[in-house]
């Protein structure tokens, strides 16, 4: 009996030191052996791994910038690092980096305590995605902000914080990296990417609600209610479903006060309004 346990013993050593050799050849044989550059490319990148740039994480990211060819390497960029970062890349690998406008992530809703008011008490579990689901929202507004701050828990950066007194998201524009986490985890997409603009000077609508006016305004008293003075300001703006939408290309340096000042509920924000306009 112990003979037979012992051939067995000494069998299976011997089919696994047989499967070893061959899975260790066949390894050999069929390694694809990578470009040193990639891991040195990694090296000069912030590390995040957040998916910013539309790659699987930095070690993608840097194996598409040694791939890439002079065109091609113009459209890839790293939110995270920015223009420093990338110029280290493509000086490293001999590529010219294309200059790229800073960006920031705003919030486009002004759905705070004291403009939107709450009129619904919630009892459920504190997560935005999950309450968007069965719940209008405390104001009542359908598309205002849930202010539970899923946004705050993805951002690795810092960025984001609930403002008590407000009740809503702030975005730290210093640690801000622009990496897109709060834009896809909003269920209401309140969040946007947009150009941080002259002297950080940006101009937009801070506002998703398209219900008509007199309705948005009792959920909200910062509601925009479609009331197309700022298209007589610049053509440029348009007013879909009773809300309006301000382009990137809208200057705020020229236009930004005039269209917070003309906004009769205060929906148009413009960061900082240049002197000449005050």
């Amino acid at each position: 009996m112990d003979n037979l346990i012992l051939l067995n013993i000494i069998i299976l050593g011997l089919i696994a030191l047989i499967a070893a050799i061959v899975l260790y050849f066949v390894s050999k044989k069929f390694s694809v052996s990578e470009d040193p550059r990639i891991d040195q490319t990694e090296a000069l990148l912030p590390g995040a791994n957040c998916g910013a740039c539309g790659k699987a994480g930095c070690h993608d990211f840097a194996t598409s910038c040694v791939k890439a060819d002079a065109k091609s390497f113009s459209n890839l960029y790293c939110p995270v690092g920015g223009a420093k970062v990338m110029e280290k890349v493509a000086t490293f690998l001999g590529f010219t980096a294309a200059q790229r406008e800073p960006t920031v992530a705003v919030l486009r809703c002004q759905g705070t305590c004291q403009n939107a008011p709450e009129k619904i008490n919630y009892i459920g579990i504190k997560s935005c995605r999950l309450a968007n689901k069965t719940f209008i929202g405390r104001s009542g507004c359908p598309t205002g902000c849930l202010r539970f701050g899923d946004c705050v828990s993805v951002c690795k950066f810092g960025a984001l914080h609930i403002d008590e007194k407000l009740g809503i998201p702030v975005v730290d524009e210093d640690k801000c990296t622009s990496c897109g986490a709060c834009v896809n985890m909003c269920p209401r997409q309140l969040f946007e990417i947009r150009p941080k603009g002259t002297n950080g000077n940006r101009v937009y609508v801070a506002c998703r609600n398209t219900q008509k006016g007199a309705q948005a305004r009792k959920n909200c008293t910062a509601a925009c209610i479609g009331c197309m003075k700022c298209t007589k300001i610049n053509p440029e703006i348009k007013v879909e479903n009773n809300l309006s939408y301000i382009p990137t290309t809208v200057s705020a340096d020229e236009f930004g006060a005039e269209l917070v000042k003309n906004c009769p509920t205060g929906a148009i924000v413009c960061t900082k309004p240049s002197v000449k306009d005050k």
